[in-house]
């Protein structure tokens, strides 16, 4: 896949197709219809098949100092998004001429001349340009007069599970990774470089790998059957989030306890894939009874992540 990364001089491999325009925070089953479709109508034009997004987010442009919690950083976004066969992803920065472009502009520029679409699939409550202006009925408008067709899909779901990003964020401030796995089609997974912990897993016979969570991340406080992802091969483990109020009740930390792995992880990247959650957090009388629960709480992600193996979300 492509990455285009400016809407001025646009290779021709990347023009005369069809786009989807979104954040696709997340690459979730709705996300994954509406490119389907994309590559259904791009298929029927003969047209390279692509989607746009916007980095960094227009909410971090309009508020800097407010962390935002994304599902998926950019660099999985784009594996994930190359992994559904698309041909091309337009990755525009969101500055502040960008903000300013108002829709009309943003259709004629960027859509039109930039890359010469012959149609685009948006969502039903799409908005864009300068005071988000743009929505769905303008661009049916401005695509007639400028020669490419339109699509504006309905929201997808499966019954009540509505295929949102804000719906996912929701479900994993909640703790609830099992609803929100089935509404991405895969586990959401936390990524990141193994850093120096206090050593006390250690000393207590569950050395654990821990990871610095990233900016904004909102996740229920407490312990979750995980897959942990080394060189490829896949671990079964138990990670806990939390202020370890056990012993110090401090800043939030997030560690990950592989139930089958005896190699040093420091310095190491692990992909961390979130399966089911097991309790919250909770503080107990001393390191002996915290040691006791651990155990038991291994054991029950063990059994639930031989479960499942065979049951994907």
């Amino acid at each position: 896949m492509q990455v285009v990364r400016s809407y001025r001089d646009v290779p021709a491999p990347a023009r005369h197709g069809v786009l989807t325009i979104g954040n696709f925070d997340g690459v979730h089953l709705g996300h994954q219809a509406v490119i389907s479709e994309v590559k259904r109508l791009a298929a029927q034009v003969h047209g390279p098949a692509g989607v746009m997004l916007f980095e960094p987010h227009p909410r971090a442009h309009f508020q800097p100092n407010v962390p935002l919690f994304t599902l998926t950083p950019l660099p999985a976004r784009l594996e994930l998004l190359a992994g559904l066969g698309l041909d091309f992803a337009a990755v525009l920065p969101f500055d502040a001429a960008m903000a300013a472009l108002p829709a009309q502009a943003f259709i004629a520029d960027v859509l039109a001349a930039g890359f010469a679409i012959r149609h685009a699939v948006v969502g039903y409550d799409f908005n864009f340009g300068k005071g988000r202006t743009g929505n769905g009925a303008l661009l049916t408008a401005e695509g007639d007069r400028l020669g490419f067709g339109v699509t504006v899909q309905d929201a997808a779901g499966d019954g009540d599970a509505v295929y949102s990003s804000s719906r996912i964020r929701g479900l994993l401030r909640a703790g609830d990774v099992a609803q929100a796995a089935r509404l991405m089609g895969r586990w959401w997974r936390i990524e990141g470089e193994v850093i120096a912990g206090a050593g006390r897993g250690t000393g207590m016979g569950f050395p654990t790998a821990n990871m610095q969570l990233p900016q904004g991340v909102e996740l229920a406080h407490g312990i979750y059957a995980t897959w942990v992802w080394i060189d490829g091969q896949r671990h079964p483990a138990a990670s806990y989030l939390g202020k370890r109020p056990t012993f110090d009740n401090n800043a939030p930390v997030f560690e990950t306890f592989l139930l089958a792995y005896g190699g040093d992880l420091y310095g190491r990247r692990l992909a961390v894939d979130l399966v089911a959650f097991l309790r919250p957090d909770m503080a107990f009388p001393d390191a002996a009874a915290l040691a006791v629960q651990m155990d038991a709480d291994c054991a029950k992600a063990l059994r639930i992540l031989q479960d499942a193996d065979v049951r994907r979300p």
